[in-house]
């Protein structure tokens, strides 16, 4: 996800945000029916909305830390009574109260460009203060541009080797992300890890292979979705590139698969979400708020935008994308196309437009999904895809930033059911991100509502009956966040569900670094963990479980003392 970090924080960083009503849009709780452009863009573009859902010892604590040492283990062994696996899209093993098992994303950098572990001794400190903490397991990205970098085929996984041994020892469950996309240019990208040189040599031949917006402005994050099928990059299409890369790490890591490594997160575009790259920070293109823009003016995507516009009759709409959709730092109202009253977004064009545009996101994840399903099948690990939580300007009619980035949901039309419908077709989690934020410490005058949004989603997975696992957009380490996670993680608010309320199957904390394990942040972690895996019907007192997350801030301190120690040198 994106957003400057001032934006988000609003009342926690200084004076309170006054709260601003916003119109949500309007969503059936009980049908969540999408409703579809006409049957006349089905026909043409082939479109088909009703088809079935089918530590180590650190010799500067001296003797004590063998005693400390003990203690931890031994509070580890009993979280490992109540470890919980991946199983039908849900939780195994849970106790009667359920509970959220608690992932935490590693360090972007975890190996480096040499493909080793990076900072060694760091690692192994901060993993076992987590595991002592009662964390489930850690999220790994995989990076394409490390393990490939050198030929075509040619695959080394050395880092990783050593990384996910280190969690096996510590019993600590991994979800590895297939990061098919490159490092750096978003928020929070710390490091650069570019695509495969071989892949970046094939773009720089033909600069289409790379998205493209309307003034020509070419984004090298991910390879576009418009040659999926096409054989352009050393002879493979870049589908079968990920293919061979996830059979590969599959093939590698088989004695892992299902046991430490129980979830694979497919890649899918710019920050390894399914989405186009509509709102690039790179060198200052794209600032929050602003709409962004669309993406599909590469030569090969323009192509498919001509078949379906004579498909459909209208040769002259295939010829370009809108012209008088703004800019990336315009808001919906300063544009023709995403205005509240006439705006094109609304016309049989703009219906027409969005189909396409859209449809061209869904059926790309359909194909690599499709990919990971087959290469997984049998080996016990979940698939998941990751979602963007694009919440500025929810509360417009057109939603303008949610429409350039691919998912076609205004206030008239749920966008988010079809994606989910496409997840259930391939048993696959929808991983949501922005679940930390809260409607009133957003700014008022962008309409954001990330709570809303999260609703919507949650409701539309319910729906399509798919498992929802959430992530927080950016770091945040205050008792406010922690408790909206607390609250969306529950699902409570599918209040007329009849019987179908549920939890997340898990939630993924961004991110471990040297504040995380600063004192204050880390009592307050090991309470969310705790609050956390008691679930939503509990019948523990808050006191009982705020005491013991006491004791093990207590009993890991020592740990993470050595962990913060580590990292910062």
């Amino acid at each position: 996800m994106a957003l400057n970090l001032s934006h988000q924080l609003g009342s926690l960083a200084g004076t309170p945000i006054k709260s601003v009503e916003i119109t949500a849009p309007s969503v059936d709780n009980s049908t969540l029916s999408v409703s579809p452009p006409s049957a006349r863009i089905h026909k043409a573009m082939n479109l088909n909305y009703n088809r079935n859902i089918s530590p180590p010892t650190s010799p500067v604590l001296g003797a004590t830390r063998a005693n400390i040492s003990v203690a931890c283990k031994a509070f580890a062994a009993e979280t490992m009574e109540e470890q919980r696996t991946y199983k039908e899209g849900g939780i195994s093993g849970k106790k009667e109260n359920g509970g959220v098992p608690v992932f935490v994303m590693m360090p972007l950098d975890s190996v480096t460009m040499g493909n080793t572990v990076n900072r060694r001794k760091a690692m192994k400190a901060s993993l076992q203060a987590l595991k002592s903490a009662g964390v489930e397991g850690i999220m790994i990205d995989v990076w394409w541009g490390l393990v490939e970098k050198e030929s075509p085929g040619s695959y080394n996984w050395g880092g990783y080797n050593e990384l996910l041994e280190m969690a096996k020892k510590l019993g600590l469950k991994v979800q590895a992300v297939m990061s098919f996309h490159q490092c750096g240019g978003n928020v929070g990208d710390s490091v650069t890890i570019p695509l495969p040189q071989w892949a970046i040599e094939e773009v720089e031949k033909d600069q289409d292979l790379a998205y493209t917006d309307q003034w020509g402005r070419r984004n090298h994050e991910y390879i576009s979705l418009g040659v999926d099928t096409l054989p352009v990059l050393k002879g493979r299409t870049p589908v079968q590139c990920y293919s061979d890369f996830m059979r590969a790490f599959r093939d590698n890591f088989k004695h892992l698969l299902g046991e430490t490594i129980v979830e694979i997160q497919v890649g899918m575009g710019p920050a390894g979400e399914l989405r186009y790259p509509s709102y690039p920070e790179h060198e200052g293109t794209w600032k929050f708020p602003g709409i962004g823009a669309f993406q599909c003016y590469d030569k090969y995507s323009l192509s498919s935008l001509k078949a379906a516009a004579e498909a459909y009759g209208k040769p002259d709409w295939g010829s370009t994308g809108p012209t008088d959709a703004g800019h990336y730092n315009n808001w919906p109202e300063d544009t023709q196309f995403f205005k509240k009253e006439d705006g094109g977004w609304k016309t049989e064009y703009g219906e027409f437009f969005l189909t396409w545009y859209s449809q061209m996101l869904l059926d790309h994840g359909e194909r690599i999904l499709s990919s990971a399903k087959s290469i997984f099948e049998n080996t016990d690990v979940k698939i998941s895809v990751k979602v963007a939580g694009i919440h500025w300007h929810y509360g417009t009619r057109s939603h303008a930033p949610e429409l350039t980035a691919g998912y076609y949901n205004t206030r008239f039309r749920d966008g988010y059911l079809p994606i989910a419908q496409m997840l259930a077709r391939h048993n696959a989690i929808f991983n949501f991100t922005c679940i930390e934020m809260r409607d009133h410490e957003q700014p008022q005058d962008a309409l954001c509502a990330p709570e809303k949004l999260v609703n919507q989603v949650a409701l539309a997975t319910l729906a399509a009956d798919v498992p929802l696992a959430g992530e927080n957009a950016l770091p945040r380490y205050d008792d406010f966040a922690h408790e909206q996670i607390l609250k969306a993680s529950a699902l409570s608010f599918d209040q007329n569900s009849e019987g179908k309320n549920r939890e997340m199957c898990a939630f993924t904390y961004l991110r471990m670094n040297p504040q995380l394990f600063q004192a204050d942040n880390w009592g307050k972690f090991v309470g969310f963990v705790k609050k956390m895996g008691e679930g939503r019907d509990s019948n523990r007192c808050r006191e009982e479980v705020e005491r013991e997350a006491e004791h093990f801030v207590h009993v890991t301190q020592p740990l993470v003392q050595e962990a913060a120690v580590a990292l910062t040198h």
